[in-house]
């Protein structure tokens, strides 16, 4: 399996996109401390009907996640012990279609928008307030950007993949009728051609 190492993550994360061919399977590794959360969203962007294999294994050896032929899915979890998490995306069992997917692995919790907003005994001014809410809906913005780019990207292939097909199928209809316009110009000729038995003289 083709193995890649994501760089060093904290209260972060990162997005990919990747080809992964038929028959084979791609796995991710990152070291992550205890008591971390991390959230694993990915979605098949184009490829065969759209599926992947997914699993995620702790530094035991334990999975703690495992998905099959699915389009996209959302994995949080806050890890238990202290080492390299692995998490690999299968197309093995496609013999003929590759795959591209996507994934964003986010590590770690989001800091507070305020200093001490977590420690805060009195109520949030209506500043602040104003604040947390216009955070949260640029969020909510993002995560809406994020969702349609990749159905834009999914549409986009799926038009891509019938364009061709119509294409394959104009050329094969084309093909077709010019041996059948030349077989019915040959039967047509053969209809002219034939010869017929002639009335024989008798010598004498």
């Amino acid at each position: 399996a083709l193995v890649s190492v994501l760089g060093a993550l904290r209260a972060g994360g990162t997005e990919l996109t990747f080809e992964l061919p038929d028959s084979d399977r791609q796995c991710f590794h990152q070291e992550l401390e205890r008591g971390l959360k991390f959230t694993l969203d990915y979605q098949v962007i184009s490829g065969g009907h759209y599926d992947v294999d997914c699993y995620v294994e702790d530094p035991n050896g334990r999975t703690i996640y495992k998905e099959t032929k699915k389009q996209y899915d959302s994995f949080p979890h806050r890890t238990e012990v202290q080492g390299i998490y692995t998490f690999c995306f299968s197309n093995e069992f496609s013999t003929f279609s590759h795959k591209t997917v996507y994934f964003d692995f986010q590590v770690g919790d989001e800091p507070p928008i305020l200093p001490d907003m977590s420690n805060r005994v009195t109520a949030l001014t209506q500043m602040e307030s104003a604040c947390v809410t216009i955070h949260e809906a640029l969020n909510t913005v993002i995560d809406s950007q994020t969702h349609y780019r990749l159905r834009e990207a999914q549409d986009r292939s799926r038009a891509e993949d019938l364009n061709g097909r119509v294409s394959y199928w104009s050329v094969g209809e084309t093909l077709i009728l010019f041996v059948v316009s030349i077989g019915q110009v040959l039967l047509l000729k053969s209809f002219f051609t034939e010869k017929r038995p002639g009335s024989g003289s008798t010598s004498t």
